[in-house]
């Protein structure tokens, strides 16, 4: 296909304006986050595996950390095992967690390192057992009952193998990062005594990008960003803006799990957070190097930081 003029000025101009923007970023850790549609559409995945590889050209450390949950639910359900949900977290027993292992940390995690390398990628899968990479601990949900008329107590939820972080061994990171690896990450995790725990990928992602105090943590989502209450995609947002978001409501149902996940990341030592579209073709790359970006960013003091 020939190029014409026209279109190689836009080409010339999208170049242009990212030059800063790989200036400022060389060398730095981008967390991302994959799942929803950009993890089955095929457009979308090829576009996403382009952006990493281009990202880890161009002097960017990123690491992915992927869900997994349509794949899992697949074959529990062809496994005639009934899936649960409390909160939006999978109840897991022994049973299904055997399952969680061999789907992200097998199916799953091998497919998005096999996309990485047919782009010319270097990518290594492990999963949260791996090297000890992620202590967890068992995770206690607590639900408000009410009892004695109107007086409100504290009921714990058992999730079975459900678990949270506890630490992160950047050890293993670091090996990859110097090894010129791009790390692909299936959020299991284990406690001392061995027993491995289904993770939350959003936390995951979140608790990486503190340790590693990583430049951006991107997740990718199936909606535009966060919205006011008239559906307008907000950004360049504060730590306290969005504290006034979540308070007034304007935050809630399923973007609330996300928002408080890039919060605490930019609370403990993420520089920013992003929350972009991964139904848009090259999200990363227009979020990351373009002056306009296709997402909501947060930091802790907002556009003046």
């Amino acid at each position: 296909m020939s190029l014409t003029l026209e279109n190689a000025k836009n080409i010339a101009k999208v170049l242009t304006e990212s030059l800063p923007y790989i200036q400022k970023f060389t060398g730095k850790t981008v967390v991302v986050k994959y799942g929803g549609n950009a993890m089955v559409d095929d457009d979308l995945k090829q576009s996403f595996a382009r952006d990493i590889v281009l990202m880890k050209l161009v002097g960017i450390n990123p690491i992915v950390v992927h869900g997994g949950g349509p794949q899992i639910g697949s074959v529990l359900k062809r496994l005639n095992i009934e899936s649960n949900f409390i909160d939006g977290l999978r109840v897991t027993d022994s049973q299904t967690m055997d399952v969680v292992e061999m789907v992200l940390g097998g199916l799953v995690n091998k497919g998005i390192v096999s996309l990485l390398n047919k782009n010319q990628g270097k990518a290594v899968g492990i999963s949260g057992v791996d090297g000890n990479l992620i202590s967890a601990k068992k995770l206690k949900l607590k639900r408000k009952i009410k009892s004695n008329g109107d007086q409100l107590d504290d009921e714990e939820i058992d999730m079975g193998q459900v678990g949270e972080v506890v630490s992160i061994n950047t050890e293993v990171l670091e090996v990859m990062k110097d090894s010129n690896f791009i790390p692909v990450i299936a959020p299991i995790g284990t406690d001392k005594s061995g027993a491995s725990y289904n993770i939350n990928a959003d936390s995951v992602a979140g608790e990486i990008a503190s340790v590693l105090g990583a430049e951006k943590l991107i997740l990718l989502t199936n909606v535009a960003g966060v919205q006011d209450k008239s559906g307008n995609v907000l950004t360049g947002l504060s730590v306290k803006q969005v504290d006034k978001l979540v308070a007034d409501k304007t935050l809630q149902g399923g973007m609330l799990p996300k928002v408080e996940c890039a919060l605490n990341a930019v609370k403990n030592g993420a520089a920013s957070a992003h929350i972009i579209d991964g139904r848009v073709e090259h999200a990363m790359l227009l979020e990351i190097f373009t002056d306009e970006g296709v997402g909501t960013l947060i930091t802790k003091n907002g556009l003046e930081s």
